[in-house]
Order: structure tokens, then sequence, then C-alpha cells
């Protein structure tokens, strides 16, 4: 068997690794979650709220992908088998079955919250370790909160 060998200090490597596994599972449960909820959405926000989630599903599997690639180019294979993502995913999902609209934009918003949370902890983890993993996480950061602030104005005035 062959390895990738990293460019970076085995410590530093291991902080960036374990920042982008924990990154990929959070991008992964994100996008299904979104599917979820995009599939069972019903009210009358239905369209709007079904193209949303849509776009917050290619947003967190264009990303999930970059963050994997990045932690195989730094010599750690990513996991995102389903039986991983089952086992560490603790993000809010909605409930089974149909979900309504402002039931949805609710989960959504709790589960995005709670991701940014999570990333700028990883943010900060991965400073000195490896700032190319660090700059990767912000930019996932910055498009979470935005589509968070898209779903919780949704939901506006509450």
């Amino acid at each position: 068997m062959t390895t990738v060998r990293s460019t970076l200090p085995d410590d530093a490597r291991k902080v960036a690794c374990e920042a982008l596994q924990d990154t990929l599972v959070d991008l992964l449960g994100i996008s299904l979650v979104g599917k979820q909820a995009h599939w069972n959405v019903v009210g009358p926000r239905f369209r709007s709220i079904h193209l949303q989630l849509d776009e917050v599903v290619t947003a967190a599997r264009d990303f999930a992908d970059t963050v994997a690639e990045r932690s195989a180019a730094l010599g750690v294979p990513p996991d995102g088998r389903p039986e991983t993502i089952a086992k560490a995913f603790t993000l809010p999902a909605p409930k089974e079955g149909w979900v309504r609209d402002s039931d949805a934009v609710q989960v959504m918003v709790a589960a995005l919250q709670d991701a940014v949370g999570r990333l700028r902890e990883r943010i900060d983890a991965t400073e000195k370790a490896d700032p190319v993993t660090q700059d990767l996480l912000i930019g996932v950061t910055a498009e979470l909160e935005k589509q968070r602030w898209m779903f919780d104005a949704e939901n506006f005035p509450r």
C-alpha cells in the first residue's frame, strides 16, 4: 500500500486533518439533512424553500469534496462512509415524514448555526498548524453563514 506523504509536520497534520474530518462529517450530514427536508417540505412557501434547500445541499457537497481532497493532499485518507457519518453526525435534523416549511427553515438555521460554531473553533485550532486548511475552513464558514442568514430571513418576523 502506498501512502501520500504530507508537507506538514506530524503534529500540524494531525490538527489540520482532525479539523478537516470533523468538517467533512458536518458537511455530508448537512447535505443529507437538506435533502431530507427538500423531499418532504410542505406548506405555502414550499417552492422557495425547496429550491433554497437544494442550494445549501450543493454548497455542502461541493465543500465536502474540497475538504476531503485537502485531507488526502495532507496524507490522511478522508472518511465519508455512511457508517462514519451516521456515527459522528450530531447536528439538528428534521423529523421523519412531512416537514412544515417553517419547521424546515428552523432545523436548517439550527444545523447551520451549530456547524458555523464548530467551524469557528476549527479555524482557531488550525491557525498555527496549517494556515491553508484554516483558509479553506474560513471559506466554508462564510458560505454556511450566508446560507444560515438566508434561511433565518425566511421566518422573519417570528
